[in-house]
């Protein structure tokens, strides 16, 4: 011993230290431990298997230090710092199936200086956020490391960065006082006196062990058993960009900051109420929420410290633990009331929050879903970090840099955005001395940085609604800010445009007429009309109604078959000053029947083939054929009928949600604005053909032949037998050599089966329903624009239009048209943000008068506009769920009763129908929820494929899945030769059939498995989750399992099956049909992309690489 002193008396003090490190690396060797995770430790491990490169979870702090540093005792001092605290000597691993960490007897600290004297300021944060973004290595270590960026002797940047697993907030602390006294100590020459640590990490993970195994453990459990119980809601907070099928972690952060004068009032408030500021904060974010998705009951994740026992305080290690805070904000509440119902639940989970939260979702089981976080989706969280001392309060933001004395060090703030990511949503409130900041860190493969933006905006709106009104009802809080409101209500509603709106419809056609009297104005087969003569036709016929006592608010029923007649009844109905009612021929009987007796019309006008078919009635009929030579005995000249702007134009009937259809009555200034905005955008001149294709019963029909003969454009019509069949109607479309189309999706299909190639002068519009994107792709090379135009009846024909550009995404409906007002509200009539789905609510010239004999469907449909202060004004309500995108362009997502909830999650429709459009096998795409067992709702998808070899279900499921969380993905798939349609061309849903016999994906009974893969995935989970036998169609969570299992099996298979798969693949794939199915292709992709001579060896020398490492 004397030999080993006396050699040390001459070596250098970096010789002493080398010399150091090595003797107790030899001794370490000997005290190496093993231990289990912890709860927490657990959760964390899980994640880096799930994705080892995400920095979500670094930790950080760093600082500029402005004095000159002993790099060598700094070094010195964060060694000592390392052997003091065992959780930075600790790296984790799988050991016989369990994950373990292993502490080090002794580990080099990482330190690491680097010269940045040459670097820009900019180059140094760029490097420094570079460095703290380097993943770590959990198996390899270390799990902590520091570098010193040197820019001169007197001007460094300090960076310690740590894995979350061993390390909390709290923590900093206990680094930072521990380090500068080493530092301090080794610098005046002395050994540093701290004395020894009472406790260590494996101390809690002991104390947390037993605890859970006693009472107090079992009355955690009974607790939060009682508040998560009941179906626990996924929070569905609308996103920039569809949710990837599988969870990432790629985080920013948008700071913002509340004014001086808004934090004294939130403090003056929380004095009044008998509340924190963290509860009042709290309790605002989740009525942010609330307003954001409408949903009442809402998740929030918080977390908590975590150190039940003072002795754990000095600890260096991650106690952190998240209680889940539910909020109900049903019936009206008042923030004041609500403030007090958080403040309740907050008491209460900060009482019962040593439940380990990876415990409680193992426990709860709830419904899994790879694409989320369990139980809750967002964190709240409220810092103050000067409560940790001078140093720790650097981490506060501050717009100027903040200073510190560390011992003899003098030590600025450096930001450093950190932690992002871990959640789709984090707010961080952080107290500062006179004020809060607010940090939103975000998932940016969900949100956009100018949605997070505005976001916060609304944070500070709603806070200063709540210390200006505590007693408002939440969902009455203003939101907005007054830029988005202005912008909202206003700036994109400005639509105001001069139209002639004291004029008729058949006034804007006579007036044509006066203009070019001989240019022809309809074609139908082998007749055609100039203006002059359609509209002396028109005329004999008016007169005819007009002796037959037809006058202004008259009802004049049409029931004719597509020609001439058609055209000429309509204009001689409007001539006479009635209105029209379309009855569709091809409509059945008893709807026939009863849109006779709701209507009482006075007249009805229909052609000889289809009068006897007609439903008994006691109508006058007059055939527009038969009886015509005694209608052109009448004058030609235009009747003077005394019609006015106002009054009705026509009624057309839709269906109802009782099953019988309402009559929408349309008065004729609603049509003249109409016309008149079309006719400019997308625009419609004399020189143009349109052909008409619309059945009479479709409201399109009205801007189909009004808009024509109203600027003087040619008119050709085609009969229903060429509007269903694609080749014939291809025949008309190149004959009358048509300039304007504007037919529903299902035409355009059977224009593109037919082989159109399409025509450079062919203006196309697609509307009726929603423009599929795959659809819209094909058919914009093939004419001159392509527009979508969207609108219910009860608004007159179309409300808004949209110029359609290739693209991804789903086609949207665009912005409204002249005179039209659109406002999208939540269920309590406030305007929605930017981005957040609502009901779309339409004002304007277009509006109905109501419905037909229905006084009480009219009031519910139709409401006085909160918007205008113009007597009268009302909204409709479209019961379409849409949401404003940044350029004030409206994206409809669907009807908001095609909105489905199935085990807990929301679903939208819509989005199913539009990924399965796209896959090239398919035309057509309908998902729907079917109960055909009572309390069983399953997705059944309806499909048309345009190939002769169908795709098979598996093949299709598979295409959904690497798009769709798994709860998305259709139970059973249904191959239709077409979809049944309604007389107007839409997809008739109610005659959709229900899925024959059940399929292996409706399997709900145990079936064996076949192949010798499915054999060796069922022995290992039936040895992990202890179950007798498991078929290959259980889902594994359904079964029992979580995520720790999960980890267990994954750390097997490679072994049995012999193949190497992720902890991701694993949750995409969760049963053992399809995570099987998954195996054999990915064996058949990798052996097709290797060279057949050694595809073997290099399968052999991987899986014996793999054994090696375990």
């Amino acid at each position: 011993m004397s030999e080993i002193y006396n050699s040390q008396i001459n070596l250098s003090p970096e010789e002493k230290r080398l010399l150091l490190a090595k003797l107790l690396r030899e001794r370490a060797s000997e005290e190496k431990s093993v231990y289990p995770l912890s709860y927490g430790q657990q959760a964390l491990w899980f994640l880096y298997q799930s994705s080892k490169l995400s920095t979500a979870y670094n930790v950080a702090f760093p600082a500029r230090i402005r004095s000159k540093v002993d790099v060598s005792t700094l070094r010195q001092a964060f060694q000592g710092l390392v052997n003091r605290h065992a959780t930075l000597r600790t790296t984790f691993k799988v050991q016989n199936g369990k994950s373990v960490q292993e502490v080090q007897g002794y580990q080099e600290v990482y330190f690491e200086q680097i010269d940045a004297s040459t670097w820009t300021w900019e180059q140094l944060k760029e490097q420094v956020v570079k460095t703290y973004e380097h993943p770590f290595d959990l198996e390899r270590g270390p799990v902590f490391r520091v570098h010193l960026f040197t820019r001169s002797q007197q001007d460094h940047v300090l960076l310690m960065t740590l894995h979350h697993i061993v390390y909390d907030a709290w923590s900093i602390g206990t680094l930072l006082d521990d380090t500068q006294i080493f530092y301090s100590e080794a610098k005046a020459g002395r050994e540093a006196s701290l004395p020894p640590l009472k406790s260590q990490y494996t101390d809690y993970m002991q104390w947390q062990t037993q605890m859970l195994a006693g009472s107090k453990g079992e009355q955690l459990w009974h607790y939060w058993r009682q508040q998560l119980a009941g179906e626990l809601p996924i929070l569905n907070l609308p996103t920039d960009r569809p949710r990837p099928p599988v969870q990432t972690y790629q985080g920013i952060s948008y700071t913002f900051k509340l004014t001086e004068s808004l934090t004294q009032q939130l403090k003056e408030l929380v004095q009044t109420e008998g509340v924190t500021l963290y509860t009042l904060l709290l309790a605002a974010f989740q009525v942010l929420l609330y307003r954001y998705t409408g949903q009442e009951d809402i998740l929030v994740g918080s977390p908590t410290g975590g150190r039940p026992q003072a002795e754990f305080d000095q600890i260096v290690g991650y106690f952190v633990n998240p209680v889940v805070l539910r909020a109900s904000l049903s019936g009206n509440l008042t923030f004041k009331s609500f403030l007090s119902q958080v403040r309740r639940t907050v008491l209460e989970a900060i009482d019962h929050q040593d439940y380990p939260f990876p415990l409680l979702v193992e426990q709860l089981q709830p419904n899994r879903d790879p694409s989320r976080s369990p139980l809750f989706q967002v964190l709240f969280n409220f810092l103050s970090p000067q409560r940790f001392g001078e140093v720790p309060g650097l981490l506060a933001p501050s717009e100027t840099p903040l200073k510190a004395s560390w011992g003899e060090l003098e030590l600025e703030s450096f930001e450093l955005e950190q932690q992002q990511g871990q959640f789709d949503l984090t707010l961080e409130i952080i107290e500062a001395k006179n004020s809060l900041f607010g940090v939103f860190k975000y998932n940016t493969d969900l949100f956009d940085a100018a949605t997070i933006k505005r976001m916060a905006g609304h944070f500070q709106t709603l806070l200063k609604g709540i210390v200006k009104e505590p007693e408002q009802q939440v969902s009455k809080l203003p939101l907005l800010t007054e830029a988005e409101q202005h912008q909202l209500l206003v700036e994109w509603n400005n639509t105001q445009t001069e139209y002639p709106q004291d004029k008729c419809i058949h006034q804007l056609f006579e007036a044509q007429v006066e203009r070019t009297p001989d240019a022809i104005a309809l074609v139908f087969e082998e007749q055609q009309l100039t203006y002059r003569q359609l509209n002396a036709r028109a005329n004999q016929l008016a007169h005819y109604l007009q002796a037959m006592g037809v006058e202004p608010e008259v009802l004049v029923g049409i029931c004719v078959e597509r020609s001439v007649e058609m055209v000429v009844g309509l204009l001689g109905i409007l001539k006479a000053g009635g209105a029209y009612v379309p009855l569709d021929p091809a409509y059945p009987q008893e709807r026939l029947a009863y849109m006779l007796s709701d209507s009482q019309l006075r007249v009805l006008l229909t052609q000889q083939e289809l009068k006897a078919g007609l439903v008994e009635h006691e109508i006058p009929v007059v055939c527009l054929d038969a009886d015509w030579e005694a209608i052109n005995r009448e004058s030609k000249v235009n009747p003077a009928s005394g019609v006015k702007s106002n009054n009705l134009a026509y009624i057309i009937y839709t269906s109802g949600s009782t099953g019988k259809p309402k009559g929408v009555q349309i008065e004729h200034f609603s049509v003249i604005n109409l016309l008149n905005s079309v006719r400019q955008q997308p625009g419609l001149t004399a020189q143009d053909t349109l052909l008409s294709v619309t059945t009479l019963s479709f409201d399109v029909a009205v801007s189909e032949i009004f808009l024509p003969l109203a600027v003087g454009a040619r008119l050709a019509m085609v009969s229903r037998e060429v509007t269903s069949d694609g080749s014939q109607l291809l025949e008309k479309l190149n004959a009358y050599s048509a300039t304007f189309l504007q037919p529903t999706p299902i035409t355009w299909r059977l224009l593109l089966a037919a082989g159109w190639q399409g025509s450079n002068q062919l203006k196309m519009i697609s509307t009726g329903e929603a423009l599929p994107r795959e659809l819209a792709n094909q058919l914009l090379p093939k004419g001159a624009e392509l527009w979508n135009l969207y609108g219910p009846t009860e608004i007159t024909i179309w409300a808004t239009a949209y110029q359609v550009e290739s693209g991804k995404g789903s086609v949207l409906i665009g912005r409204p048209l002249t005179n039209t007002q659109l406002y999208i509200l939540d269920s309590d009539l406030q305007p929605v943000p930017i981005g957040v789905p609502g009901e779309l609510h339409i004002g304007g010239a277009g509006l109905a008068r109501g419905y037909l004999n229905r006084p009480e469907l009219t009031a519910e449909k139709f409401i006085p506009n909160p918007f205008s202060e113009e007597p009268g004004s009302r909204l409709y309500k479209t019961g379409d769920l849409v949401r404003y995108l940044a350029d004030g362009n409206i994206e409809c997502l669907g009807r908001i009763d095609h909105q489905v909830k199935i085990r807990g999650f929301r679903i939208e429709l819509g989005e199913i129908e539009t990924l399965l459009s796209q896959h090239p096998a398919l035309t057509e795409a309908v998902v729907m929820v079917r109960e055909d067992i009572p309390g069983d709702k399953r997705l059944a998808a309806y499909v048309v494929s345009n190939q002769e070899i169908l795709p098979t279900t598996s093949e299709l499921r598979r295409y959904l899945k690497d798009k769709l969380a798994d709860y998305m993905v259709p139970s059973a798939f249904i191959f239709l030769e077409a979809m049944p349609l309604t007389p107007n061309g839409k997809v008739n849903r109610r005659a959709l059939p229900a899925p024959e016999g059940l399929r292996p994906e409706l399997e709900t009974t145990y079936a064996m498995p076949q192949t010798k893969v499915e054999q060796s995935l069922a022995e290992v989970w039936q040895q992990m989750l202890q179950v007798e036998k498991v078929g290959i169609h259980d889902n594994f969570f359904e079964l029992g399992g979580n995520s720790l299992l999960m980890m267990q099996v994954h750390s097997k298979l490679p072994k049995i099956i012999g193949q190497e798969l992720s902890i991701v693949e694993m949750f995409q794939y969760t049963t053992i049909h399809s995570l099987a199915e998954y195996l054999s292709q990915e064996q058949n992709r990798q052996l097709s992309s290797q060279p057949n001579d050694n595809r073997g060896e290099k399968r052999r020398n991987r899986l014996v690489a793999r054994k090696r490492q375990s």
